[in-house]
């Protein structure tokens, strides 16, 4: 199976990294992640290469070359111009902070460098060479067996680490493994600590579980785990939060943002935090009315202040922050396309966001009472400009008002609108026609 993945682009550069490393007298083979990918028939995103050779040996063995993680054992090696990661073989012992091991000692022995790796599917080697595989923990069979398991005592490798909790959950789903009881023990007793997780690790995981494979399945298993009311405790609030069955005969909110996840498509980073919080307001702004049925008045508003907080707690950029806060504020503007006046309809196309957030609408009808008109209705309004939605270049500017005399001041953005909903309308073309309005509009008052 292995011997098949021998024409991929950097393979070849990847296995004469090893050739010159075992010509010059030490152990080296493929490592982690891209073996895992190997044997599972998938190609390997990176390709990692572990050897006996300390840094400093390799570096003078690879004139190209980055000094990259040179502490950690790591050095960047660039071979046919592609980046690999060279890291020697270590033992690392005395995690003090939950990431970082207060000692790491340089070993020749491949098993005692697989003993610190995380999972067993994770700490497997390639002899790219013989085509062996060296397997100290059992990685294969539970590929085979389709378990995720630690290396060793979970309960000490998730000390180590505690982002491996959130590992644990995006390897498990991303593979279709089931969680090892041991290391979902394990989880239960150290949940607390992913809170002293740094903001941009969280953010970085958090976001490979929703634009990954099945990123429902992935916050289920985070909510079932315990973590997620450590890691998004405003999303967790979500659940059992019931909603009108007319309008949501799918369930809850948390349900019914699960259905949004799942049905999801190869999402952009943005639009998948946008599913995520969309209706992170709901649980905030839930009433009853005298009929007895719930309401979520503004929840799209406060949803959008508490999108903004999560977001920066998690220090997404401030772009991103925009973004996704945006189509959070704006999610329930979609229900009233057909009944817009065009000015406000074309100003809501032409809008950059506009294609995520018609997304984020869809997602929505789909994953609650299937109407999907105003989806429709805005594919039509598309499909009659060609796909091709801008607003035309404004027919004058604060100059040409201050040139008939007015003083600036907030009146100056009340008049200009005015006159781009006219031109938007079609009512005027030209400069002198939106002038002409103006003087219009000034001799009635």
């Amino acid at each position: 199976m292995m011997q098949g993945f021998r024409n991929l682009p950097g393979f070849q550069a990847a296995l004469n990294i090893v050739k010159r490393l075992r010509e010059a007298g030490f152990f080296a083979c493929f490592v982690g992640g891209s073996v895992r990918d190997m044997l599972l028939g998938r190609p390997p995103k990176d390709i990692d290469i572990a050897t006996s050779a300390t840094p400093e040996q390799a570096a003078e063995l690879f004139p190209h070359h980055h000094e990259v993680g040179m502490a950690f054992g790591v050095l960047v090696v660039i071979e046919d111009g592609v980046p690999f990661e060279v890291a020697t073989l270590r033992e690392e012992r005395e995690y003090m902070d939950g990431r970082h091991p207060e000692i790491i000692t340089y070993t020749d022995d491949p098993k005692l460098d697989a003993a610190r790796r995380d999972f067993t599917i994770n700490a497997m080697f390639y002899d790219p060479v013989s085509h062996e595989i060296i397997d100290y923990f059992g990685g294969r069979e539970d590929l085979d067996a389709g378990i995720l398991r630690c290396v060793g005592d979970p309960v000490l490798r998730f000390g180590e680490d505690y982002l491996r909790m959130l590992r644990a959950v995006r390897f498990a789903v991303r593979f279709g493994l089931r969680i090892d009881p041991a290391v979902r023990a394990a989880i239960e007793q150290l949940k607390q600590n992913v809170g002293k997780l740094s903001c941009e690790r969280i953010r970085q995981e958090m976001t490979l579980m929703l634009t990954g494979p099945r990123p429902a399945e992935a916050i289920r298993e985070l909510s079932e785990l315990g973590l997620l009311a450590f890691l998004l405790p405003e999303v967790e609030a979500m659940r059992g939060v019931e909603q009108p069955p007319q309008y949501h005969p799918e369930g809850d909110v948390f349900v019914h943002t699960m259905l949004m996840l799942e049905h999801m498509a190869l999402p952009s980073l943005e639009l998948a935090w946008s599913v995520l919080l969309h209706d992170v307001g709901k649980p905030l702004t839930r009433t009853v009315g005298e009929d007895g049925v719930a309401h979520f008045y503004g929840h799209e508003h406060a949803g959008a202040e508490m999108a903004e907080v999560i977001l920066k707690r998690l220090r997404f950029s401030t772009a991103q922050t925009e973004t996704i806060t945006q189509a959070v504020a704006s999610h329930m503007r979609f229900i009233s396309v057909p009944r817009m006046r065009r000015p406000k309809l074309l100003r809501l196309m032409a809008d950059p966001n506009f294609a995520m957030e018609l997304e984020l609408h869809r997602l929505d009808c789909l994953s609650s009472n299937m109407l999907m008109e105003n989806f429709v209705f805005l594919l039509d309004e598309i499909a009659a400009k060609c796909g091709q939605v801008e607003l035309p270049p404004p027919l004058l500017t604060g100059r040409d008002l201050i040139e008939l005399g007015m003083k600036p001041g907030p009146a100056f953005g009340r008049i200009l609108k005015k006159v781009e909903d006219l031109q938007l309308e079609g009512k005027i073309s030209s400069r002198e026609e939106a002038l002409a309005a103006i003087r219009r509009t000034t001799k009635r008052r």
